[in-house]
């Protein structure tokens, strides 16, 4: 049995907006075992974004614990916090967030500079990221350049780059066509059969299909949570 590589205890996010705070998330208890693909889903406004932020170390709860890997995160320095975000965690976001005057092989390349991994090394893996999502024959393609589809691959490339644990995926579909999303999904299909864990926001059902388990939010809190029949 896989053991947990993300716990989460009454974890609760409040926004200063004017003199009531507003309770983002007001007590999250939630357990990930390394290795599993699981999808937050939630209307807007329920804290799914604001919870996949913590998860993802770019923000810190206001209360609570989060244990990663065997490491309570909650308390830790922000220098601490990059140096996760760098080595543990791989992004993939709706918007892509590609340099636009950039190649797809340098977007791919920028964790790893970030990492003070070597030249070559660095050209050397991007070539075979890009060339894992079928992309090989656009190294030297700008953004401007590639399908939408392709500019997700690269994205999932870049989020590779630094070979993390954990990939943290926001609406990764939503800015893509049904095919070229599931084009997409394979690929994270194809990363969680490797061994990555994968947390994937999104509000559509077939694309939470993909996933082993769906946990619901509403309102700041784990509503329900439902395991997906095997595909």
């Amino acid at each position: 049995m896989n053991k947990n590589i993300i716990i989460l205890r009454n974890i609760k996010k409040f926004y200063e907006m004017g003199e009531t705070p507003y309770p983002a998330l007001r007590g999250v208890n939630l357990d990930v075992k390394k290795g599993e693909f699981l999808c937050i889903m939630g209307p807007s406004g329920s804290g799914k974004s604001t919870l996949l932020h913590i998860l993802g170390c770019l923000d810190k709860p206001t209360e609570g614990e989060y244990i990663l890997e065997n490491e309570n995160v909650s308390e830790i320095s922000e220098d601490k916090l990059a140096e996760i975000r760098r080595n543990k965690i791989g992004f993939v976001f709706q918007n892509f967030y590609l340099l636009p005057r950039a190649t797809s092989e340098y977007n791919v390349t920028l964790p790893m500079i970030y990492a003070r991994v070597p030249l070559k090394e660095r050209i050397l893996r991007a070539r075979e990221l890009l060339k894992s999502v079928g992309l090989g024959e656009r190294l030297h393609y700008f953004p401007n350049k590639l399908s939408g589809g392709e500019r997700q691959r690269v994205a999932i490339a870049r989020a590779l780059a630094n070979n993390p644990e954990i990939i943290l995926a926001d609406e990764p579909t939503g800015n893509l066509d049904s095919k070229s999303g599931e084009e997409i999904m394979e690929i994270f299909m194809k990363l969680h059969k490797q061994g990555k864990t994968i947390i994937l926001v999104t509000h559509e059902r077939d694309i939470a299909a993909y996933s082993e388990r769906i946990v619901h939010i509403k309102d700041g809190l784990i509503d329900f949570e439902e395991k997906v029949k095997k595909r």
